[in-house]
């Protein structure tokens, strides 16, 4: 079952919630999860008719069930699946093995995984040079990994707002001396030259940070995707570098930068968090959407939230899963932020380039590169499958297309075949298809995405792209669901299309996010609180926002009680 919702209505006439967590995304279940864990009452109130936000599965083709928006697992904080015991709850992750294929146009191809024997082989058929490179290039990115670990599961060391007593400033001086005193600790562990090259990855372009590495185009456009997929930035973009190690810096059972499918669908992890949380006491309701945030006139504070049918729900505390434009411009009464913060909000970047396609398919895609003729799964259909982009300016080019309103003319896409592996998301003999497209911008200089033939057009361009490495694909597609920027934004309420809730540069990360001054989930309106993917440490699927803001929260209620 991937809805949770209840026939009686004694969740509205209840007098007064601890907490309400305003969307059942996979971060709002965790800090659903966490808060009442620690002893609070907690309502989960979802917009839609199920949970999991873009973590979800939804069978939109008759018997095939589709990671709808986010497709891949490996962010998923490591400490949140032992902390709520996700595989007592159901969470089953099948990693893939390889986990990269690239196929070419001149008949070669490039397989890549964790196996390092496969990678050098793979990788000589380029150059041998690269060869030798690759492994110190990943030894590299795990140390800047291990780094960024520490900054991913606890709060930004933000300056306080409120005045506290004279015994909290200590203790907030202690916490953020002990904060910047690890991160001293572990810059002086890594030494120099480790941390002037882990700069150089923060602020440069990714096409800088790879031809430094590597002289081989193909292998410099597949390893490129990471810095950019997701984002409406090109690889020659300043700070695309962070980007590439945001999407390395996961692990799968404590496999580092492996990425895994998750049996089931990407819900089956918005439904193991979701059962962390009811066992926990939390109660989740779907189809209950929230008009806004109700304020005490006297104190200013959050006090709960009132729904779309005008029913009013108080609470102690409001945490908000939605993005930070939605929470302060539709969710907030006018008047009730500081201009200036709510400048800073509008101003921040929800950009998105991106279109997610979900294809039910009859058969295998057979590429030619291989000339494999098996209709069984092979080692091409287990991982991410690059297509449209030989080289790095290719991938420049479309994002150009893009910038000037336009949907690139070729596209770059990732491919994944889930059902490769999983065998419970698809009919037997059939298969469920990814295609992570860019780029697609929001806005159109020509054409609009309300009109189905010009939808129907973009939908084929992508086709004949991924016909010209695996021939007939295209006839081989059963149906398809088709979800540009404006049916992200729409469906899934992802303000600009971005899957990430914002923008993930430099700007907009630590303590940049969402804005300036305000990094450790709490906002200028007391009792309400950000959990999503809009707070640190950013998108993806990863928990972190939701179990931080958790923890900010229950910190804040023992302060208020002593």
């Amino acid at each position: 079952m991937w809805r949770r919702s209840f026939s009686s209505v004694a969740w509205k006439e209840k007098q007064k919630w601890d907490a309400l967590v305003v969307g059942a995304g996979h971060n709002g279940l965790t800090a659903a999860a966490y808060l009442a864990r620690s002893g609070l009452s907690v309502l989960v109130l979802e917009r839609r008719h199920i949970i999991g936000g873009a973590a979800v599965t939804e069978e939109i083709v008759p018997g095939f069930r589709f990671s709808r928006c986010s497709y891949l697992q490996s962010l998923l904080r490591p400490i949140i699946i032992r902390e709520l015991e996700l595989e007592k709850h159901g969470l089953k992750l099948l990693k893939r093995n390889p986990s990269s294929f690239t196929p070419c146009l001149d008949g070669r191809s490039l397989l890549l995984g964790p196996d390092e024997a496969l990678n050098r082989s793979e990788i000589a058929k380029f150059s041998t040079k690269d060869a030798v490179a690759y492994p110190k290039y990943e030894g590299q990115l795990n140390k800047f990994c291990v780094f960024m670990n520490s900054l991913l599961d606890s709060p930004t060391p933000e300056i306080v707002h409120d005045s506290p007593s004279f015994t909290g400033q200590l203790r907030d001086k202690l916490q953020k001396s002990m904060f910047w005193s690890r991160c001293l600790q572990q810059a002086y562990s890594m030494g120099q030259k480790d941390m002037l090259d882990f700069v150089d990855l923060l602020v440069s372009p990714a096409s800088k940070v790879l031809n430094n590495w590597f002289e081989a185009d193909v292998l410099k456009a597949t390893l490129a995707t990471d810095a950019v997929i997701g984002s409406t930035a090109s690889v020659h973009t300043p700070g695309s570098g962070y980007v590439l190690l945001h999407h390395v810096m996961g692990e799968t059972d404590g496999d580092r930068g492996i990425w895994s499918y998750v049996e089931g669908g990407m819900g089956s992890i918005s439904l193991a968090i979701s059962k962390a949380a009811v066992d926990a006491g939390a109660r989740i309701e779907t189809n209950a959407e929230v008009a806004e945030v109700m304020i005490d006139e006297d104190s200013g504070k959050a006090t709960g939230v009132r729904l779309i049918d005008g029913t009013e729900i108080p609470s102690s505390f409001v945490l908000s899963n939605a993005t930070p434009y939605l929470t302060f411009t539709k969710l907030v009464p006018q008047g009730a932020l500081p201009e200036e913060f709510l400048v800073s909000i509008k101003n921040s970047d929800y950009s998105s380039a991106t279109t997610k396609m979900n294809l039910a398919v009859d058969r295998l895609p057979q590429f030619e590169c291989l000339k494999s003729a098996s209709l069984e799964a092979g080692p091409e259909h287990m991982g991410t499958i690059h297509v449209g982009a030989d080289t790095m300016e290719e991938i420049h080019t479309a994002c150009q297309d893009a910038s000037n309103g336009y949907p690139s003319k070729r596209p770059l896409i990732e491919m994944t075949i889930p059902s490769a592996l999983d065998k419970t998301i698809s009919p037997p003999g059939k298969h469920v298809i990814n295609l992570f497209v860019q780029y697609t911008p929001y806005k159109l200089s020509e054409g609009s995405w309300e009109d189905s033939s010009f939808r129907e057009s973009i939908a084929r361009r992508c086709f004949s792209v991924i016909d010209e490495y695996a021939p007939r694909f295209s006839s081989s597609i059963v149906d398809y669901d088709m979800l540009t920027p404006p049916d992200l934004e729409r469906e899934f309420s992802l303000t600009g299309g971005n899957v990430f809730h914002g923008a993930m540069g430099l700007d907009s990360l630590f303590l940049m996010r969402p804005v300036k001054g305000w990094s450790d989930y709490r906002t200028p309106l007391r009792g309400l609180y950000l959990c999503g993917s809009g707070a640190h440490p950013g998108g993806g699927v990863m928990g972190a926002p939701g179990r931080n803001a958790a923890h900010v929260v229950i910190k804040d209620l023992k302060t208020a009680a002593n």
